[in-house]
């Protein structure tokens, strides 16, 4: 009698394995951060302008709206300045993009268990991205913390204040001098809930447009669906997140005691209704357009380069 064949595993690429999918996120998102970047750091200074609190009775800030902003920054401080805090925004990447994308990818494959060229109930993805999210936000949270300090530096001493940071470094041995480990993660809590959000919109739209255009449509999985369906999941993702990014901001920009407690919000929920109080409730919504306008190239260029490495290294799809 002929024994049976031993039945052999089906072959992966090494394009999709952990460590690859790992890199290739960091990549991608690095490109997108360093083309997007002026605009988050016009978004920064747009949701910091108009807090009474920080500003001690001071009417006048010195920008209004989100190109005279830039062109403030333009004129005041330099071209250069549009950059100022890409080193720690991209150490946040290196850290955040990998484990949002290998933790989403984890749990829609194998703890939702998604089908190759199934169907995929959104509420599973829904799920899969606000998890993924959270959890990749927490771990890169003194990054942006180091970040929006770092991008706040231009106006400070405009103002005439001292100099709170002088670098990357700098600002992380002065917060950990401050507030120790924990101060580090100072903002954690509404960066954590504004990142769950920002990936339900990112990742959740994207995977789910992107599969509608597959199923529903005759275009192949190409550039064109690709823009599709990142144009769509960067709308969702900066009109879920804009509120929260803004409390965010302040809660990591407010100057704090010895002991590292803050000095203007006692949390999250104190500075959202401290800002609703004093500048309505549109103020949660401060730097929406360069929220969008950022978001929409970023996530267009993301994915972009996300799938076309990936498609180049012989991977398969997302």
């Amino acid at each position: 009698m002929v024994p049976s064949p031993v039945p052999v595993p089906p072959r992966t690429n090494y394009a999709d394995a952990f460590w690859c999918t790992y890199i290739v996120s960091v990549v991608a998102a690095s490109i997108a951060e360093v083309v997007t970047y002026p605009l988050d750091l016009t978004k920064t200074r747009l949701q910091i302008q108009g807090e009474k609190a920080a500003l001690n009775g001071l009417k006048n800030v010195p920008y209004r709206g989100m190109f005279q902003t830039a062109l403030g920054i333009v004129r005041e401080e330099g071209l250069l300045k549009l950059w100022q805090g890409v080193t720690p925004a991209i150490y946040r990447h290196v850290i955040y993009s990998g484990i949002r994308i290998v933790t989403y990818e984890k749990l829609r494959d194998r703890v939702f268990h998604k089908e190759p060229g199934g169907s995929f109930p959104v509420w599973k993805s829904a799920l899969s991205g606000v998890t993924s999210g959270a959890i990749a936000q927490f771990f890169a949270s003194p990054t942006d913390l180091v970040k929006v300090q770092i991008q706040m530096e231009g106006k400070r001493r405009l103002l005439g204040k001292a100099p709170r940071v002088h670098g990357t470094w700098h600002a992380f041995q002065k917060i950990l001098a401050e507030g120790g480990i924990r101060g580090l993660w100072k903002g954690s809590i509404p960066n954590v809930q504004r990142a769950a959000l920002v990936n339900l919109g990112d990742l959740t739209t994207y995977d789910s447009a992107k599969r509608f255009i597959l199923s529903h449509t005759t275009l192949p999985d190409s550039h064109l669906t690709h823009i599709m369906a990142s144009s769509c999941a960067g709308l969702v993702a900066a009109t879920m997140g804009t509120p929260a990014d803004v409390v965010k901001t302040r809660i990591m920009n407010q100057p704090t005691d010895t002991q590292g407690r803050g000095l203007l919000y006692k949390s999250s929920v104190d500075c959202l209704l401290k800002t609703v109080e004093n500048e309505g409730i549109f103020a949660l919504y401060k730097g929406f357009l360069p929220v969008w306008i950022r978001m929409a190239p970023w996530s267009l260029t993301f994915w972009l380069s996300f799938e076309q490495i990936r498609h180049t290294l012989g991977a398969t799809g997302f």
